[in-house]
């Protein structure tokens, strides 16, 4: 699958994808340090106390509470360890700072973030009813910038909606999630999973752990908890699919704009020392890069390490290229072996994975517009007075997005005769009609239409996602229609979490069927909605990547050639 040389456009979307993802041999305690639900704010977990609150709409929060111990000193660029134990009651009511990752400027100019970030959040609704069905969400940023904390996941309108728990979770990004490197490796029994190089993996496989030891306490059920995730988090979502690691954690999945996206740990060892030789160069030990190789050759792997951990989160995140907006470059998922196997998503076509679950698959109808409209602060003549090239360029893109990250995706899981049912989506609200109007008003619905994590507010029933554009894209006159959208998939989201089957009985909603292999039969529902109501179809199409690359060939290959200097995303 992601093994096979790429298209001209293929590596690129995969990159595109990535813009927008009991662990360390401890000891854990028994269950029975565990209180049960009371339908009370305090709440004793394994580790400790916790005083959460009423967050308004009868729903119950609890901000910041650790999963895991800080990663930082000797556990940095280690697999996470347990919590440590602590006395009298934590006031959970404050989120932690974000995990260390460059700024973005659509952001703010700085970002409040500190190594120790392995925190979870949960709300759930306020009343007395336990085992309630657990929602585990992982946050995009392309595995380099984001927080459980931004504002679009706040869960309490998820939570509150759908009758369930809903824990967001931050993890390890960038060079200190996902980082491998010879000298960093311990030759001692058991360090595999410290050798791994997967450190947000592993977070996110930790803080699920924790979950699984620790969610009845606030009335959820460790038996029913389905994981979900945007863009990287979709991709880490397929990561926990593959990863023996994360085997009995989770009972279903939502995977939404990802793709599966893996790298050979050689591909992580070049970067790596890439990165020890820029920082060389830039604390004047080497006073050129060939000079910094030579002092590199030279140095023991003791050195090397010690190196390493000397440089704060900054130098080391100022030694990786920028892709723009916060991101960085080589934010991967290795195929180390023992997190992710060596064959990497190759194991989804054999079907030798561990975690068959049901699983929810879909991305969005113009997914790449946002990079392009993006795209055009850095270029401003790239698409002016060129509205045609920009919806060609976006439609092709964004199908071969669909091919790869939901449809090829969809199909190889239906091979096998052991997987759960698979279920995907295609996402519409906002892109044109077929009159060419958006139900988003003005130049937004044309620039954005139904972009990447357009569909974000919608799952969770919050409306402030794209922050200052929130108000030009979410309007009194598109209201009636997106919320009723949002109600609908909401509803889906509530019953796939309880039975593994979106469709709920009596709903009077469109029977969301499971993908078919066979042609013309069942494969995505269309989630999309007018002014007024929502619109939601059943569709027997199935993308190909030849249709597509047959597309890009004869209407836009020779502009998106041409564009190599300024959308270096777009070739490969």
């Amino acid at each position: 699958m992601v093994r096979k040389k790429a298209s001209i456009l293929l590596l690129p979307l995969l990159f595109m994808a990535l813009l927008l993802s009991t662990v360390g041999g401890c000891q854990r305690s028994t269950e029975q340090g565990l209180s049960a639900w009371t339908g009370d704010v305090k709440v004793r977990t394994l580790y400790g106390r916790v005083e959460g609150k009423a967050s308004g709409d009868e729903v119950m929060v609890w901000k910041g509470i650790p999963y895991a111990k800080a990663p930082v000193g000797d556990l940095r660029w280690k697999a996470p360890r347990d919590p440590d134990r602590w006395k009298g009651m934590l006031e959970a009511d404050e989120f932690c700072s974000k995990c260390p990752q460059a700024s973005s400027n659509l952001l703010t100019d700085t970002v409040k973030a500190d190594e120790d970030c392995l925190y979870l959040n949960i709300w759930r609704p306020e009343s007395d009813e336990d085992e309630l069905p657990v929602y585990f969400w992982i946050h995009g940023g392309g595995n380099s910038m984001g927080a459980a904390s931004d504002k679009g996941y706040d869960g309490a309108n998820l939570a509150g909606n759908c009758k369930m728990v809903v824990v967001s979770v931050n993890y390890r990004l960038g060079p200190l999630g996902w980082f491998t490197c010879e000298a960093l490796r311990s030759n001692e029994p058991g360090s595999e999973l410290d050798n791994s190089g997967n450190y947000g993996t592993l977070d996110l496989i930790k803080a699920l752990t924790w979950v699984k030891d620790n969610i009845a306490a606030f009335g959820g059920d460790p038996g029913r908890v389905t994981v979900a995730g945007e863009s990287a988090g979709a991709i880490n979502i397929f990561s926990l699919l593959i990863s023996p690691q994360a085997a009995g954690l989770f009972h279903g999945a939502i995977a939404q704009s990802g793709m599966p996206v893996a790298l050979p740990v050689e591909t992580g060892e070049e970067s790596a020392r890439e990165v020890i030789v820029k920082l060389l160069v830039a604390d004047g030990t080497a006073a050129s890069k060939a000079a910094a190789q030579a002092y590199l050759d030279q140095m023991s792997d003791g050195d090397v390490s010690a190196y390493l951990r000397s440089k704060t989160a900054d130098q080391l995140l100022g030694a990786y290229e920028s892709t723009g907006f916060g991101m960085i470059s080589l934010p991967f998922i290795f195929e180390d072996g023992t997190v992710i196997p060596e064959a990497g998503f190759d194991v989804l076509e054999t079907g030798n994975y561990p975690n068959k679950v049901p699983i929810i698959i879909g991305s969005n109808k113009e997914e790449t517009k946002i990079f392009l409209f993006l795209a055009s602060f850095v270029s401003e003549d790239l698409f002016e007075n060129k509205d045609d090239l920009y919806q060609k360029v976006a439609s092709v893109t964004s199908d071969l997005w669909k091919v790869k990250g939901v449809d090829e995706m969809a199909s190889s899981l239906r091979e096998q005769s052991d997987q759960p049912a698979v279920y995907a989506y295609q996402f519409l609200w906002g892109a044109a009609d077929a009159s060419g109007s958006s139900v988003i008003p003005g130049e937004w619905g044309f620039k954005l239409g139904a972009c990447h994590a357009m569909d974000v507010p919608f799952f969770f029933g919050n409306w402030n996602f794209f922050d200052v554009l929130s108000g030009s894209v979410f309007t009194a006159g598109n209201r009636p229609g997106r919320e009723a959208l949002s109600g609908a998939m909401q509803a889906f989201v509530a019953q796939f979490v309880r039975t593994g089957d979106p469709s709920p009985d009596g709903s009077g909603l469109v029977e969301w069927m499971p993908w078919s292999n066979t042609a013309g039969e069942p494969k995505c529902i269309l989630l999309n909605a007018d002014l007024s109501a929502a619109s939601i179809t059943m569709s027997t199409v199935e993308l190909t990547q030849g249709e597509v690359m047959s597309r890009v060939d004869s209407e836009v290959r020779q502009v998106i050639d041409s564009f190599s200097g300024a959308l270096p995303f777009l070739v490969g």
